[in-house]
């Protein structure tokens, strides 16, 4: 085979292991400095040269998958040689058994997990071991069952830093990189369990080949956006005896009954541990302090966000400052940096640590979310813990927790006048600005707290 690998992000360094060199024709990629230079010894073109070399199929790695396609059939690539990562089972795992020869990679076993009695042990499954937000709620679950008196395994597709935090718990983990592209029968490793515990719609080819004699839950964190690129055939071949579908939302259900209108789909709303019980709002400014925490890309709305602001009279933002936190070295991130070289009221800071996030967050009056969709932010649920009332577009899960006006606002998605008009209201109501924030750290504890959460977790399990 010969490939074409669309993307060269995140998603590229995440599967790249499955390309060797020799089969890969060109990478391709859209932003003009990537053009024409090379990564991991490969050659970096524009789609339109690319298409242009011999190459058996475009592979992209990326979840801009709609807009990707489109652009390469539009090039002339035929539609039955685009491939998604979610489609590199059927590219890679070339033999009956799953994985031929030296394509397998070896499993990675810590704490003690090859050793663990699999008949009384709970496998949960994570797609990496960041700090994002699935994972770190699938973390708190295997806390919680070793607190039920039960024995967890933590396995993952990708090592990361967590990794050293769930063995400082005492919770073995397994590394399996295999996970990316094999099926539950072919990953044989994961036979014997009492249970399986997936997270996110990542594990839709695992368990496309199942033991359905094994209880599985399905923990749905992902808006349709993760959707993009999965195979309804696959999806509504799933078998269902056995499995039982959770949400962290509304959000989540409704991204997966698009494909399976018939699930019935329960709410498991994750838990956020307590990092500011006892704490008092921290606030030494003049100037209201709004927060917005995220990877900087159109799903997350913060371009519209800086054009809210824009919108605002000079008078009033003015009286304002707005923190943009998170990586941001993105296409986006880079427009929006030209954009604020005029409006010195937005703060581009970069990525922060855990500890810089609850620091901010305790110091800040407002959180803003303005993604174009977002299941359930964990960042919103940490704000209202720190007692910082949120501003939430009505594409977030978040949204349906809020009471507008009472414990937080809510904007329409994609309206940048309307979420100017409630940074106003902010700005204009400052001296209101805290007992919303108290009021938000009752939705904390009602909806996102560990006790809550572990009590939800020993009725479903």
């Amino acid at each position: 085979m010969k490939y074409l690998i669309f993307g060269t992000g995140e998603y590229y360094s995440r599967y790249k292991k499955w390309f060797a060199k020799e089969e890969t024709a060109a990478l391709l990629d859209n932003a003009p400095d990537k053009q024409n230079t090379c990564l991991d010894g490969i050659k970096i073109l524009s789609p339109e040269e690319g298409v242009k070399l011999a190459y058996d199929a475009v592979v992209i790695l990326s979840f801009y998958v709609k807009a990707m396609k489109q652009q390469l059939m539009e090039l002339g690539v035929p539609e039955g040689r685009i491939y998604h990562f979610y489609d590199l089972h059927k590219l890679i795992c070339r033999t009956e058994r799953g994985l031929a020869g030296a394509y397998k990679k070896p499993v990675q076993y810590f704490g003690g997990a090859e050793r663990v009695e699999k008949a009384d042990c709970t496998l949960l499954l994570s797609s990496d071991l960041t700090l994002g937000g699935p994972a770190i709620a699938l973390y708190h679950m295997a806390v919680t069952l070793r607190g039920m008196g039960e024995q967890a395994v933590f396995a993952s597709m990708l090592d990361g830093p967590l990794r050293e935090t769930l063995l400082a718990e005492g919770i073995p983990v397994i590394v399996d990189v295999n996970l990316q592209i094999e099926t539950m029968r072919e990953a044989q490793w994961t036979a014997g369990f009492s249970r399986i515990v997936c997270n996110t719609i990542g594990f839709h080819v695992f368990l496309s080949e199942r033991d359905v004699e094994v209880p599985v839950l399905w923990w749905l964190h992902d808006s349709a956006f993760f959707y993009d690129g999965a195979d309804p055939a696959l999806l509504a071949g799933i078998r269902r005896e056995n499995l039982r579908f959770c949400g962290v939302g509304p959000v989540s259900r409704e991204a997966m009954l698009r494909f399976l209108p018939d699930a019935a789909i329960e709410n498991l709303v994750y838990g956020v541990a307590d990092e500011a019980e006892g704490d008092r709002k921290q606030r030494d400014h003049e100037k209201v302090c709004f927060v917005t925490i995220g990877y900087i890309e159109a799903r997350k709305g913060q371009d519209i966000l800086v054009e809210a602001v824009r919108d605002l009279p000079a008078g009033i933002r003015e009286q304002a400052v707005f923190y943009l936190v998170g990586q941001n070295t993105s296409r986006m991130a880079q427009e929006i940096r030209e954009t604020i070289a005029e409006i010195p009221e937005i703060v581009m800071s970069g990525t922060m640590d855990r500890s810089g996030i609850h620091e901010i967050l305790n110091r800040a009056d407002m959180m803003i979310c303005p993604s174009r969709e977002d299941p359930m932010p964990t960042v919103a649920a940490e704000a209202m813990m720190h007692r910082t009332a949120c501003i939430v577009s009505d594409a977030t899960g978040t949204a349906s927790c809020i009471e507008p006006g009472r414990d937080g606002l809510v904007f329409h998605s994609g309206d940048v006048q309307e979420l100017s008009e409630k940074i106003r209201w902010c700005v204009e109501h400052r001296g209101r600005l805290a007992d919303m924030g108290e009021r938000a750290r009752g939705v904390y504890e009602k909806q996102f707290s560990m006790t809550v959460f572990e009590r939800r977790v020993r009725e479903l399990l």
